[in-house]
């Protein structure tokens, strides 16, 4: 998770930025060595993540974020059936209950998941998984079961992905987000329905 973090703050690029990755003994704090320096950030500020995230980024200027030339498009029962394998993946949400999952998706199927009690956290794990096994399908759809916030609207657009489907709903700055950066903001999505909040040209209608 915690590569993943730094990729979506903007920290690292790619894997060989990273030199090493220690987990204390305790287990609760993890050092990780990079191969370069980097700028501390000034602030760090307190998101409304389900464990109360952190970032450094400032969310309504990510530079060099644009998907409006993409050309992705989806037909309405991908959506239904993409929703659907996310829910196929639940293994830990099935044997504990409590925890959200985001998968990433090519349009076809999943191909990454990453299960935790706080949403925000998903996407990190799935930043870092991408990272470290080399994944970045040329279309790239995030699905969550947790509310879109902007942090999860930043590290999506962070992510690469122009689509963004959630089983809940989303917050009205993430609304704002996805129309500025020209993501496709899906919400309330079920296998039969869903609600569009931003760039609806994605959806085949």
């Amino acid at each position: 998770m915690m590569v993943g973090f730094l990729f979506n703050e903007g920290v690292v690029q790619k894997i060989e930025e990273i030199a090493d990755v220690r987990v204390c003994d305790h287990g609760d704090n993890v050092d990780i060595l990079l191969t370069h320096a980097v700028e501390q950030p000034t602030s760090w500020r307190r998101t409304s993540g389900c464990t109360g995230g952190i970032t450094a980024v400032d969310l309504l200027s990510i530079p060099n974020i644009s998907f409006e030339q993409d050309g992705l498009i989806l037909e309405p029962e991908t959506i239904g059936r993409l929703v659907e394998s996310l829910f196929d993946s639940q293994q830990l949400y099935r044997d504990t209950g409590g925890v959200h999952t985001s998968a990433l998706s090519d349009g076809e199927g999943v191909l990454l998941v990453a299960e935790d009690i706080g949403r925000h956290n998903t996407l990190d794990k799935i930043a870092g998984l991408c990272l470290m096994q080399s994944v970045w399908p040329e279309k790239r759809i995030l699905i969550s079961t947790g509310r879109i916030s902007s942090e999860m609207l930043q590290k999506a657009a962070r992510l690469g992905a122009p689509i963004l489907i959630s089983r809940t709903s989303p917050s009205s700055l993430s609304i704002e987000m996805a129309e500025r950066y020209g993501i496709t903001l899906i919400g309330y999505a079920r296998r039969q329905r869903f609600n569009v909040y931003s760039h609806a040209y994605r959806v085949n209608r």
